[in-house]
């Protein structure tokens, strides 16, 4: 049997905590009409990238894989809404590009994991 991991102890889900604790912030000054539409989807989003990443970590290398991949598929969900939000004017260009770059680095670090897994 592999071995598991602590995911507490993992930098990517340490940035992704992050990064879901920063949309979580950014939604309360989402428009209240989009409670239940784009402001739901993002945050369910952003939940879902730590989420998965501690799921996964308590099962063997092949199957944490997996979840790894339903986490990414997750931030760049993520990333989608939020060219919507910004489209929207709901998020401005310099929170939009802290945003992104937090998101792409988090991407960048969990696929070298991932990697590192196989």
């Amino acid at each position: 049997m592999g071995k598991r991991h602590n995911y507490k102890n993992l930098k990517i889900w340490q940035l992704a905590l992050e990064i879901a604790n920063d949309i979580s912030d950014v939604l309360l000054n989402f428009p209240t009409h989009e409670k239940y539409i784009l402001n739901s989807q993002i945050s369910r989003c952003s939940i879902s990238i730590p989420s998965n990443i501690a799921e996964g970590s308590a099962r063997t290398d092949k199957s944490f894989s997996h979840f790894l991949d339903i986490s990414l598929g997750s931030s760049f969900e993520l990333l989608t809404q939020l060219h919507i939000a910004q489209h929207r004017n709901y998020i401005n260009q310099v929170l939009f590009n802290q945003l992104e770059n937090k998101i792409e680095e988090f991407q960048r670090m969990t696929m070298a994991f991932q990697n590192n897994l196989k």
